[in-house]
């Protein structure tokens, strides 16, 4: 059985139908990524998912259980966690300190969370900064916070919301190897993301909205050879570039 399993899933805003029937599955320790033009969904779906939104329609199935409309804490219990697309660290708090606050999502015992939060930055490459200021981090540390934050919740699936915004060429390397240590950790990722280089080489499938409608799913080589995606983002993605 898949992970999680989403059955035309649907979200209206008043008159704007942000979701349209959506329906896929994300297999266990898979990189499933997320891609469309600006405004086709993709954040919705994942609030949705993580229970931000309760969808208008469609079922959300998470380890086999029908899981449609429970709220974040809930969904973060079950073993789902995100990030967000702007990071906001708790700025006056220690690296230490921000990750502390996602394990106590599990433990209630400081060493317990501390053990827990030194883990994930070691994991993540932040361990030896774990004392300074959040506020003070570089935007690609921020970034890795955010992700330790996440994980420190100990989820069973990682939604990363374009965790390479605002990275230079290297450090979009450096948060590459991390995804992937993440999921050799034994995570499953779904990731939206709009650096199509990063994603096309991270991602084992890859499903593709546009106005809020899926109009493509496959391997990245099929959904980069598919017209209506060149037509709808890929030909656009290249014209920005």
């Amino acid at each position: 059985m898949p992970l999680l399993r989403l059955h035309e899933v649907s979200k209206r805003f008043r008159g704007l139908q942000a979701l349209q029937g959506v329906s896929c599955s994300v297999e266990e320790q898979e990189i499933f990524g997320l891609i469309g033009p600006n405004g086709a969904g993709k954040t919705t779906l994942f609030n949705v998912i993580s229970g931000v939104y309760p969808p208008d329609g469609g079922t959300v199935e998470f380890q086999s259980a029908d899981v449609t409309g429970l709220r974040p804490h809930q969904m973060c219990l079950r073993g789902v966690a995100r990030t967000f697309q702007i990071v906001k660290p708790f700025g006056n708090l220690s690296v230490l300190e921000n990750v502390k606050v996602g394990a106590f999502a599990r433990v209630t015992d400081h060493r317990a969370a501390t053990k827990r939060a030194q883990e994930v930055l070691e994991l993540v490459g932040l361990r030896e900064k774990e004392g300074q200021r959040a506020g003070d981090l570089t935007v690609s540390d921020q970034r890795r916070l955010e992700v330790a934050r996440a994980l420190a919740t100990g989820p069973k699936l990682l939604l990363l919301d374009e965790v390479f915004a605002g990275l230079n060429p290297s450090e979009v390397d450096e948060v590459m190897d991390l995804v992937r240590r993440v999921r050799q950790s034994g995570l499953t990722i779904f990731m939206i993301e709009h650096l199509m280089r990063a994603l096309m080489r991270l991602s084992d499938r890859v499903m593709v909205l546009h106005h809020g409608r899926k109009i493509a799913e496959g391997t990245p080589a099929e959904v980069a050879r598919d017209p209506q995606v060149v037509e709808a983002y890929l030909g656009e993605v290249m014209l920005l570039a």
